[in-house]
């Protein structure tokens, strides 16, 4: 069966970098570090099922909720866009973006979670207004049975990878230092910024017909 993988690979990389395993996993350690290994287990597995039902909920309802609101898709594209381009920035930059990592103060509250599975890694972190937009974004542009075996597809990997990478924490923390962090992080930033602008040009060709 015919898979479009154009649009696979677009959604994968937007949200491969949005999630960004290999930046957000000295998050997870931190978040775990009073628990053994069996504890991170699960809460990696608490993780996963929130993370199946999250972008269930958002694939399915997203595009009904700018209906409801009466939000053109291409005005929450350049919106989305926007910000996704604004998340890029952080991560070129080395900074953690406080719509997906939180303020100081959330922060803090984060610390005090027993179960960090569902707050703050899921939501704000993993499914946030980064995660949320590109999702429903991408929804919009959906048309047939290939594109949405390719757009489930691209969702079940970047869930996928971030799950084994997390899985496998205690042993790719003894390997991946700040160095290959901080590279990932502005490689990851790089490709979110012109998925982004890809995104906002789309929409601007829209609503501005007589820039296209």
């Amino acid at each position: 069966m015919h898979v479009d993988t154009a649009l696979f690979l677009k959604m994968f990389a937007a949200l491969f970098a949005i999630m960004n395993p290999v930046a957000n996993l000295p998050v997870f350690l931190s978040l775990t570090s009073d628990k053994n290994a069996s504890g991170q287990r699960q809460v990696v597995v608490t993780l996963l099922i929130s993370l199946v039902i999250g972008c269930t909920v958002v694939s399915l309802a997203g595009n009904a909720l700018l209906a409801v609101f009466g939000i053109d898709v291409n005005a929450f594209r350049l919106a989305g866009g926007f910000l996704i381009l604004l998340i890029a920035l952080n991560l070129i930059s080395g900074e953690q973006s406080k719509a997906h990592h939180g303020t100081d103060q959330e922060k803090a509250h984060h610390a005090q979670q027993d179960n960090p599975a569902i707050y703050p890694l899921t939501v704000p972190i993993l499914l946030g207004p980064g995660t949320i937009s590109t999702i429903i974004i991408f929804r919009g542009d959906v048309h047939g049975l290939s594109q949405e075996i390719a757009f489930a597809a691209a969702i079940a990997a970047a869930v996928f990878l971030l799950i084994a990478t997390f899985f496998a924490a205690p042993v790719l923390a003894r390997f991946l230092g700040q160095t290959a962090t901080s590279v990932m992080s502005r490689i990851m930033g790089i490709i979110l910024a012109a998925i982004a602008m890809d995104m906002m040009v789309d929409s601007l060709k829209v609503l501005l017909p007589g820039l296209a």
